[in-house]
């Protein structure tokens, strides 16, 4: 099922969507149910989830964390569905390396994982649309790029990693207003992490990024990026604990938090 037969996805309810995800769509959530958060998930067995909490509380940008699961739980405190189904995909990670990418984990999922919901920057993303800030990615119907960095992340036991930052080009004449909006939202990533030059994260080209699809950068704007909640997957990928289920890239969990929740003055 394509994302183009759903109608409006924005007008969805968090358990419309999920249904729709445990029925087998796959498509990227930027856009959708808009009023609800969004969150990205990485579920890791219990003895390395001490390692990955002081992992997010030392790196609050990229990880700041909404909900954390007892062992083997499938829902959490915002999240009224089933985390093993209601994802449009999932990704699979053994010793570090994806050995997966699938619409259901339940045959992965185990009953010592513990899964943490980490904020996600489409949940402010309502917010610029209504402050007049263009959305390309969600204009284009394609998922937001994602570039890895070479910023490191603060190490925590065994885990470390890159910073990961999600783009979107905005108006160089509304990039004060994106920060602003943004920056109400520290529990979803805040205010962007770096404007301009690509460069100076180590992306050499905006064209390939590392997850996501690329977008145009028009002339009179500006590449603005932001810390991603895919950097947990990038520290799988770096310190390669035994196993680790994340969400695809994009495809977040859809919960049942409004965005306001998260909004401060």
């Amino acid at each position: 099922m394509e994302r183009t037969k759903v109608t409006d996805p924005a007008r969805l309810t968090p358990r419309e969507a999920r249904e729709l995800f445990r029925g087998g769509l796959v498509t990227p959530t930027s856009g959708w149910a808009a009023g609800w958060a969004q969150a990205n998930l990485i579920a890791l067995p219990r003895d390395r989830a001490y390692d990955f909490l002081v992992f997010a509380q030392r790196n609050p940008r990229p990880c700041p964390v909404l909900a954390v699961t007892e062992p083997g739980e499938t829902f959490a405190s915002i999240f009224d569905g089933d985390l093993r189904t209601d994802l449009p995909a999932y990704r699979v990670y053994r010793d570090g390396e994806q050995v997966a990418e699938v619409t259901d984990v339940t045959s992965y999922w185990r009953d010592d994982l513990v899964g943490f919901l980490i904020g996600c920057s489409f949940t402010f993303e309502a917010a610029l649309l209504e402050a007049g800030v263009p959305i390309r990615h969600i204009e284009a119907g394609t998922n937001v790029p994602m570039y890895l960095t070479d910023r490191p992340c603060v190490p925590a036991g065994e885990l470390s990693g890159p910073l990961v930052v999600s783009m979107r080009p905005i108006p160089a004449e509304l990039v004060p207003t994106a920060v602003r909006v943004t920056s109400r939202y520290p529990a979803v990533h805040g205010a962007p992490v770096h404007v301009g030059d690509p460069a100076a994260l180590g992306i050499t080209d905006l064209g390939t990024p590392d997850f996501g699809d690329p977008v145009e950068v028009r002339d009179g704007e500006l590449p603005v990026f932001w810390a991603c909640g895919v950097t947990p997957q990038a520290a799988v990928m770096r310190s390669r604990p035994p196993f680790a289920i994340g969400h695809a890239p994009g495809h977040m969990a859809v919960t049942d938090a409004r965005d306001s929740a998260y909004l401060v003055p």
